[in-house]
């Protein structure tokens, strides 16, 4: 059996980054870190929650916490804005109803103790706070669609290129997951420093905790803007990504956001006490939110004037703010919760991705991922007619301009090959996972392509040569690039029979030994990947 090396190169449209060392006496070092009122301390262990206890509405009147973000356009379109009221979908058709109230601040621990019935959250947070979060989702309201994003400075090219550097953002919430998600992909761990000032790790990427996402953009916007090198870059979201970038003189640019990556998955957190007392209510809800999500889908445009009240917008700003979200409905939902912990971009794969990227330092004995779950309400709105005839569609945003040269991020994969053959190896565990992982990729990414380029070695080239001069070789040559496609198509017909991906999804190129990567001929036999997502 032969061993060959497959470099895994995901590309999407890219934005850069570069970072010079820190050069400030400690004084200085300290003067600085008196005016950065974004920083905040390092947190070592996930922050611990009010003791649960059961909401009990008052009124008829159900608290909900929201945040400013189109994703919940939905919950608002279905209460007719954010007060209580008569015309709502909620107490028209269900009986209550619901004041939303809206909160930039983690409403976990409120939640947790009884202070409101429901809040919103990512499927990402749910296994950091486990076993002491007492709480149930029974509904995915949407996915981020280029909502959250990296920003950095103009020379990175890559999330390779993060290795050793310094990012801002907060922690515990999808800024810091999406960087952590991303860095697992490449292999590099994460490093949370004290302070600015603190030593960086060269082999890991290094984060700098901020308050919260926005002040992460703020602190990095002005280090770049006073040419000073803390940070390298933030993880943030809009309309603070897109601020940082405007604002920055050229210096900074977005390196990718999630328009095409399912990984923020926007969820309703519902008090359990509340729950299991009133399941009635938290199905209306479901259904009421459901149909909001509907409305709004098939027509932005009627609830431009709600919204733009609702969050304090322009109403220019409301269908650009609603393009980068996608409000989930129940075919979607039922998807979204039934998909296995394999299928990439359901709950379960999520939940299990954000285990993986936390790691034991702050998720030491996660809960499974079932724990948080509660399938009845959307089992009762399977019944409403209006739900009837809607269909899963998640389509891939494309934007004017796409950037598909530079890829966003490279892996190393070493495929095994039944001897003296081009086929894959199905038999073998490490084949197996590879595939599985090849084909969650373009499951995340709606759109994305995979572009395989097979490579041999030239071990043999100068025998060919002395044995039938260049006429040889260049027989050998054309054979060396067969050989090459046929790997490809190997890996191609695995992923396709395997994982049901669409071959039009997938491109092969032979290359025979033309792009040796050096004298290592293991390196040389190899299927080079390249991902392009749409950007």
């Amino acid at each position: 059996m032969k061993s060959w090396r497959i470099s895994l190169f995901l590309a999407a449209a890219s934005l850069a980054f570069a970072s010079r060392s820190l050069a400030a006496d400690s004084d200085a070092a300290l003067a600085a870190l008196a005016q950065d009122a974004e920083v905040s301390e390092a947190m070592r262990a996930v922050p611990r929650l009010k003791e649960p206890a059961a909401y009990e509405p008052k009124d008829g009147v159900l608290e909900v916490d929201i945040s400013e973000y189109a994703g919940y356009a939905g919950i608002i379109a279905a209460n007719n804005g954010l007060e209580p009221n008569e015309d709502s979908i909620f107490f028209k058709k269900h009986g209550f109803k619901v004041r939303l109230t809206l909160s930039e601040e983690d409403s976990w621990s409120g939640l947790n103790s009884g202070r409101m019935a429901a809040s919103v959250t990512t499927v990402d947070v749910l296994p950091l706070y486990g076993r002491q979060l007492k709480a149930v989702v029974p509904v995915l309201i949407g996915y981020s669609r280029g909502a959250d994003g990296i920003v950095v400075r103009t020379p990175i090219r890559s999330v390779n290129d993060l290795k050793g550097k310094t990012l801002a953002t907060a922690q515990f919430n999808e800024a810091d997951f999406i960087l952590r998600f991303l860095a697992s992909q490449v292999g590099l761990q994460v490093n949370l420093l004290e302070n600015p000032a603190s030593p960086r790790d060269p082999e890991k990427v290094n984060i700098v905790s901020c308050a919260d996402s926005f002040g992460a953009g703020d602190f990095f916007l002005r280090d770049v803007l006073s040419n000073r090198a803390r940070v390298d870059g933030c993880v943030t979201w809009d309309p603070k990504t897109s601020e940082v970038v405007e604002k920055s003189k050229g210096k900074a640019r977005l390196l990718m956001s999630n328009r095409n990556l399912l990984i923020v998955a926007d969820i309703l957190l519902v008090n359990k006490g509340f729950a299991d007392a009133h399941p009635d209510q938290v199905a209306g809800f479901v259904a009421g939110l459901l149909e909001g999500n509907q409305g709004v889908r098939a027509n932005p445009k009627a609830y431009e004037e709600l919204l733009a009240k609702a969050f304090g917008w322009e109403k220019e700003e409301v269908l650009a703010e609603l393009g980068k979200v996608h409000l989930a409905n129940l075919p979607e939902n039922l998807a979204f919760f039934s998909g296995t912990i394999d299928s990439a971009g359901s709950y379960g794969y999520i939940y299990e991705s954000s285990v993986q990227a936390y790691g034991s330092e702050f998720i030491p004995r996660p809960v499974p991922a079932e724990t948080f779950l509660s399938p009845a309400p959307l089992e009762r709105a399977k019944a409403v007619d209006i739900f009837s005839k809607e269909r899963a569609e998640i389509k891939p945003i494309k934007m004017d301009a796409e950037d598909v040269e530079t890829p966003l991020l490279a892996r190393d994969i070493r495929f095994l090959f039944r001897a003296n053959s081009a086929e894959v190896d199905l038999e073998h565990p490490q084949n197996l996972e590879d595939l599985k992982y090849m084909a969650n990729m373009l499951n995340i990414s709606p759109g994305s392509t995979l572009l395989l380029r097979g490579h041999v070695d030239n071990a043999r080239v100068e025998e060919f040569r002395q044995q039938g001069g260049p006429e040889l070789v260049q027989r050998m040559a054309i054979r060396a690039v067969q050989l090459s496609k046929d790997r490809c198509n190997s890996v191609m017909k695995a992923l396709v029979e395997l994982h049901k991906v669409d071959p039009a999804r997938i491109e092969s190129l032979g290359l025979g030994w033309r792009e040796p990567l050096g004298k290592d001929m293991e390196q040389n036999r190899r299927v080079e990947v390249q991902w392009f997502t749409l950007e």
